[in-house]
């Protein structure tokens, strides 16, 4: 007989909500929830969707409760999850300020794609896109509600401002480089420009802390809900599926307080710099090149395109130009797992899935690390092949994603090459 997945799963009784969410999704609840759960001190969390409102009323349904599936290369792990105490479509922006200003709140993540902050390619707040203008009117003029993540917690930091609540740690959980700084001087830049007393009391309402995270968590198929039934014994309509690797370095302040994630192996650095580096540019790199070479190739997933070597040689010269420009933070060890990682059959990671919002990822992914290797007198010819397999497969043009690099016939060269040598497999080699 099965039963529906609720709060019974988890002991009964729902923690606190100390932490509020943004962005939520499956990476959320593979990532921060786990973290927060696994850490067994009793902070729940409230969380918001962006925008649909799909994801907040499957979860609501549940009293919050989902199952981790822990997808391994031979087998599956299924635990069920219940840090989220709250669901909340995230067009409620009333409901998510209440939260925000909740004295007994002292942490809000957020999980933004790098499109979803609207910020312009230097970082700062891209005041000529329409929804960003249109935030900023409703918020200086008190003429309704904001529908940007950035004008959501603007307004939420605003309430909690007028409330007297004390600081709160702003943690984003975006790859995006430097992503509290990033996050602190768009809020600073949008509050200057709509709540002038906002901005003169942001230092003191708000910590930004930067992070670097670190799980690949595929769109969950329908299939997975029956594996779910069949191995639990309870229905989840909304489980989430995960690698069984997970990564998660932090470095800033909570000035009040927050859960103790490393017990859940979470890591604490002063310098989060290359920490973001190393999973931006191997991890996230990688991914990128290959959901543009590997679907030129005619694969459908990272596990199928690492497997082709034209595509994993690719990678593996993507990396000796990034390796380059890091510290040894156990590079060799991180390549060779992440390799493993890639290969796992059962994690069906597909290439259309990462190649959204493709232009701006590679504008962090891949750019800087070709600007590096140029500046050493080298040509960054691996770096030219992902953007020039991005342009081969998207119809992209390297003069609007990065346009130093274009006006540099050194690595327009080498992308004109590459653009010549990107190729569908041939029929000897789709048989083999």
């Amino acid at each position: 007989m099965t039963i529906p997945l609720d709060r019974t799963a988890v002991g009964g009784t729902a923690p606190d909500v100390r932490i509020v969410h943004l962005g939520l999704g499956a990476f959320h609840r593979s990532h921060q929830a786990w973290y927060t759960a696994k850490a067994g001190d009793g902070w729940g969390i409230a969380a918001y969707t962006g925008r649909r409102p799909d994801a907040a009323h499957l979860l609501a349904a549940q009293d919050g409760v989902y199952t981790l599936v822990e997808r391994g290369a031979g087998s599956d792990r299924c635990e069920p999850i219940g840090s989220i105490v709250r669901a909340v479509p995230g067009d409620d922006v009333e409901d998510f300020a209440a939260a925000v200003a909740d004295p007994a709140v002292a942490v809000l993540t957020m999980t933004i794609t790098e499109a979803g902050h609207r910020l312009t390619p230097q970082g700062e707040p891209d005041f000529d896109d329409p929804e960003t203008a249109a935030d900023l009117r409703m918020l200086r003029d008190a003429t309704g509600l904001p529908r940007t993540a950035l004008g959501r917690v603007l307004y939420g930091l605003d309430r909690r401002r007028r409330a007297g609540a004390p600081p709160v740690a702003v943690v984003p959980c975006d790859n995006l480089p430097g992503n509290g700084e990033t996050v602190r001087r768009a809020l600073t830049g949008l509050a200057e420009a709509a709540l002038p007393e906002l901005a003169a009391a942001l230092p003191a309402l708000a910590s930004f802390v930067s992070t670097s995270v670190d799980r690949i968590t595929p769109r969950t198929a329908k299939a997975d809900l029956d594996l779910v039934r069949r191995a639990t014994g309870r229905s989840d309509r909304t489980p989430v599926v995960a690698e069984p690797f997970s990564d998660w370095v932090l470095s800033g302040e909570f000035p009040s307080g927050r859960p103790a994630w490393e017990r859940a192996g979470a890591r604490f650095s002063a310098d989060i710099a290359p920490w973001e580096a190393r999973k931006l540019w191997l991890l996230n790199g990688a991914h990128s090149l290959l959901a543009a070479s590997g679907t030129l190739r005619g694969h459908a997933t990272v596990a199928e395109a690492v497997a082709d070597p034209v595509c994993r040689n690719q990678v593996e010269a993507l990396w000796d130009e990034a390796v380059r420009h890091l510290p040894d933070l156990g590079l060799r060890e991180y390549r060779g797992a992440l390799l493993e990682r890639f290969a796992n059959p059962r994690i069906e990671h597909r290439l259309a899935q990462i190649a959204e919002d493709a232009e701006t990822k590679l504008r962090m992914r891949i750019a800087p690390v070709a600007r590096l290797e140029r500046r050493a007198g080298r040509t960054a010819a691996a770096c030219a092949t992902a953007l020039a397999a991005w342009s081969r497969a998207t119809g992209g043009w390297l003069d609007d994603l990065a346009p130093d690099l274009a006006a540099d016939p050194v690595f327009r060269t080498a992308y004109a090459d590459a653009a010549e040598t990107l190729t569908r497999p041939t029929t000897q080699e789709s048989h083999r």
